[in-house]
């Protein structure tokens, strides 16, 4: 069974954090920040792909979180409201500009049967090897980066960031069946697009 992420108030003192932070705690805030800036950086460069646009998500949406922590109430966990705005910083600088130099993913997806994995890279590949590999990651890039900004949000979230669909419904505020029914076409659509190169992914 696919297992979520691990609840941003599982720690014991989180939830105390959160609210030393919420009462003005310059040193809480920062903890909160140095325990969390990974995930929510990683969910950002996967939904951009760029290193320098996913460190300016990553920093404005812990700006939005220090505004908005007043309204935090724990009715979801830390994690999966910072997910919700992590994703809401990305469709907001992409409504500003839809077009974005992007660079190219350090991991591909591999379609298999209707799904997407994580292809794991040789740890000491050969100079042909790193010719191929930047070829794999330029084209899938391109096709992930083409797909809708939903579709990209729930095919990162899901296949990098290790979402159940119960937390992307919660982060996307939508019900679950929809969430399924959306990331199974993103997958289709991504299959559809990678197909004419699968000589190239080796699929």
């Amino acid at each position: 069974m696919r297992q979520g992420t691990n609840s941003g108030t599982g720690n014991p003192d989180e939830g105390a954090l959160i609210r030393r932070a919420r009462d003005g705690d310059s040193g809480a805030m920062n903890t909160l920040v140095e325990r969390h800036y990974k995930q929510a950086y990683n969910l950002a460069y996967h939904l951009s792909s760029n290193y320098d646009e996913a460190n300016d998500i990553a920093q404005e949406a812990f700006i939005r979180v220090f505004n908005s922590l007043n309204h935090f109430r724990g009715d979801a966990n830390f994690s999966t409201w910072l997910y919700r705005i992590v994703t809401n910083v990305f469709l907001d600088e992409r409504k500003k500009q839809r077009v974005r130099a992007h660079s190219s993913l350090e991991e591909y997806l591999e379609l298999e049967d209707n799904t997407v994995t994580r292809q794991i890279e040789d740890p000491s590949p050969g100079p042909e090897q790193l010719v191929e590999q930047g070829e794999r990651n330029s084209v899938v890039g391109n096709a992930v980066q083409s797909l809708p900004e939903i579709q990209r949000a729930m095919i990162a979230m899901y296949h990098f960031q290790s979402l159940s669909y119960e937390e992307i419904a919660e982060v996307l505020s939508l019900p679950i069946g929809t969430v399924k029914s959306r990331l199974n076409r993103a997958r289709l659509a991504l299959k559809n697009k990678l197909e004419p190169v699968r000589e190239l992914l080796g699929a």
